[in-house]
């Protein structure tokens, strides 16, 4: 492999995360102590909110009187391609059972969890289209019970195109409640809600670790960091679209990274001009946080070949991977180290992060290496049952007493025996 990195990200500075675990571990301790007073003081502290943090029923159907048709159309569309593609996903995962040999039968069951906490980040973005991406998939799952939460950042609290989201995605009930506090209430069962069997949706650093502090009492999506994208391009790209996918992930945030894989040296240096010019296009305050994202963390590496290329994008483990390159199924097959591809220039990470169907939480900061994004698959437990006749048990007994005793687990082989004693008169 021979790659040459035109634009090299900054190191990263690793300063911070003990004090952000230490103060999310404090939060988590109070708010488990002192449940729904802690959340209300922390909400007031945090999110300035004063009001109900349970938004009635009422308020949540009510919600698409304050939003345009143009746009209630546009959620319902995202909702319907991303429920389709939940379902599709759904489809593909059976139960069995298969007979292992004469009379020992077993099986496989998927059952869903019983209660699911979605967040949905607010304030500088309303992230409607996280809203859909996890409450939907969880509903077509067969979670029973869905607890959503936002930040109340408008005067009345969840913004209205947020709550109806929740709304025709099926949420259960929905909270006012944001950052630590919100991941807290969703876990422990605050605000008469039941307890989440699994936490789900992106957010900050400190929903992130404290998602990541309660993994083992609860289940949860994945450990996310910042969100990242990678663009491979050949001599064929179109430069101006290559730097504006660049540019439309880094506004994400200052910590963002992007970063272009390509075999040729001019798109390189298009893509390299372009990249400033486009951010500083921007309104503020995106237009701060893309040119961070790109100065810190923007790279650009120059390659000898697509299968250099490969290699390279397979060593990034990107959380998006497009391809804006000819044979895309030489792609579609060569590739495998990533959270979900975008194959042609006709698709692109800003359309599956909205509306084309497959999920948008995904694995980040390398993750993609031994796990996918938010599925239907997150939220069912794929559990296993056996069932034997006598004469079906009575070799595996024998087999599992002779292991057992081998090593030295005598219980075990006592257990395996005692069936054989009193099923077959064996000694």
């Amino acid at each position: 492999m021979c790659a040459i990195w035109l634009k090299k990200a900054r190191p990263p500075s690793r300063e911070a995360e003990q004090d952000l675990r230490e103060g999310v571990s404090l939060m988590l301790s109070i708010l488990e102590a002192e449940r729904e007073d802690a959340a209300l003081r922390y909400a007031r502290q945090f999110d300035r909110w004063e009001g109900d943090i349970v938004v009635p029923a009422e308020a949540l159907a009510e919600a698409g009187a304050r939003v345009s048709d143009a746009l209630k159309r546009d959620i319902v569309f995202a909702h319907d391609n991303i429920r389709r593609f939940a379902e599709a996903q759904l489809a593909t995962i059976g139960e069995t059972e298969v007979e292992i040999v004469p009379g020992l039968i077993a099986g496989q069951r998927q059952i869903p969890v019983g209660t699911a906490g979605a967040y949905v980040p607010g304030g500088r973005y309303a992230h409607v289209a996280s809203a859909v991406m996890t409450i939907t998939t969880a509903k077509v799952a067969g979670v029973s019970h869905v607890t959503a939460c936002s930040p109340p950042s408008t005067p009345q609290g969840i913004p209205p195109e947020i709550l109806y989201a929740m709304h025709v995605c099926g949420a259960d009930t929905v909270l006012n409640l944001g950052g630590v506090q919100a991941i807290a209430a969703m876990a422990f069962g605050l605000f008469d809600t039941p307890p989440a069997d699994i936490l789900v949706g992106p957010g900050n650093a400190y929903v992130a670790e404290a998602k990541r502090a309660l993994y083992g009492r609860c289940g949860i999506d994945m450990v996310a960091g910042p969100t990242d994208a990678l663009v491979v391009a050949d001599r064929g790209a179109d430069p101006e679209i290559v730097a504006a996918d660049l540019v439309g992930q880094a506004e994400h945030g200052f910590n963002s990274p992007v970063w272009l894989v390509t075999d040729h040296r001019p798109l390189a240096d298009t893509v390299l001009r372009l990249v400033p010019a486009m951010i500083d296009a921007l309104p503020e305050p995106n237009r701060a946080s893309a040119e961070a994202a790109w100065r810190d963390h923007g790279e650009v590496v120059l390659c000898t070949d697509r299968e250099d290329m490969a290699r390279v994008s397979d060593g990034y483990a990107p959380e998006h991977l497009q391809v804006q390159a000819a044979d895309l199924d030489w792609w579609l097959r060569r590739l495998s180290v990533y959270g979900s591809l975008f194959l042609g220039e006709e698709t692109t990470v800003a359309m599956g992060d909205k509306a084309s169907g497959p999920n948008h939480v995904l694995p980040t900061s390398g993750a993609a290496r031994y796990t996918g994004g938010l599925s239907v698959h997150k939220f069912l437990k794929t559990v296993t049952w056996q069932r034997a006749t006598r004469e079906g048990m009575r070799p595996v007994a024998e087999a599992t007493a002779r292991i057992s005793r081998l090593e030295g687990m005598e219980g075990h082989a006592r257990s395996a025996e005692i069936r054989l004693r009193k099923f077959f008169d064996e000694a």
